[in-house]
């Protein structure tokens, strides 16, 4: 049954104070995430100090990866015309794939600083990006943005705050569920065979199913920010990278690991 979706991107209006969706969805996110990788830091028994003092590097980078991602890669010419808009992170407006740069850059400055091997904590850590994503995509669907192409299928969504009255493919809603059977997936594996995987295994599992997903999902978007004609989406130019990483590794380094 098609769904109209004329929902109020605000969860709460107290006076002047307003707490929109996405902002509620995204550091719900983060809450749940760090109170899941706080669990699975006490399992290992790894200091959960180590946990929290990580975490303020890896979200910092996460926000300004993923904003300066939408800017530079997505909407440069919106944002040159509204430098002041950068900022407005509650709008909406993230970029997975800045987000994952953004990561990888705080997590190495942790590193260094505090003289800790990369491999240590990888592993642990890569289980909240699932969490913390599937939250952000469903605050891109309160939001009515990042919309997918008109479809004719029962599941379709009518954004009326687009005005527009024709279903679109719910693909802020695909990329959620693709990021919760991820985490699914991890977790299952990890509870019936961590200590019988080899380290970074959950690392390079998790980008070659969610870039993965991730590209074949971008079909189905109405953002593509490269020319018209090409017949990828920045998206999917974007998602190869990681996806031939993590082939590589499976198929070459994997093989040879000892447990």
């Amino acid at each position: 049954m098609i769904f109209i979706h004329n929902l109020s991107p605000d969860a709460v209006t107290l006076g002047p104070i307003t707490l929109p969706w996405y902002g509620l969805l995204l550091s719900s996110g983060i809450i749940l995430s760090y109170l899941f990788l706080r669990w699975m830091f006490n399992k290992e028994g790894y200091p959960v100090s180590d946990l929290e003092s990580v975490l303020i590097y890896l979200y910092l980078g996460l926000i300004i990866g993923a904003r300066l991602g939408e800017v530079i890669f997505y909407d440069p010419v919106y944002y040159f015309k509204n430098p002041i808009d950068i900022v407005k992170i509650w709008m909406g407006g993230l970029s997975s794939h800045g987000a994952a740069i953004g990561l990888l850059i705080s997590y190495f400055v942790w590193l260094k600083i505090h003289r800790v091997e990369f491999r240590r904590y990888a592993d642990l850590l890569v289980f909240g990006v699932p969490i913390t994503a599937a939250f952000v995509r469903t605050g891109n669907f309160f939001n009515s943005e990042i919309v997918g192409i008109p479809t004719n299928g029962r599941w379709g969504v009518v954004f009326k705050r687009l005005g527009e009255d024709f279903p679109r493919h719910p693909a802020q809603l695909y990329e959620a569920i693709l990021c919760s059977v991820i985490f699914i997936v991890l977790l299952v594996i990890y509870l019936l065979y961590f200590k019988k995987t080899p380290s970074l295994f959950y690392v390079f599992l998790f980008m070659l199913l969610y870039f993965s997903g991730r590209f074949i999902i971008e079909f189905w978007k109405d953002i593509h920010g490269l020319p018209e004609g090409f017949p990828l989406s920045i998206g999917q130019v974007l998602s190869i990278f990681p996806i031939l990483i993590a082939t590589g590794y499976f198929l070459i380094i994997f093989p040879s690991q000892k447990i």
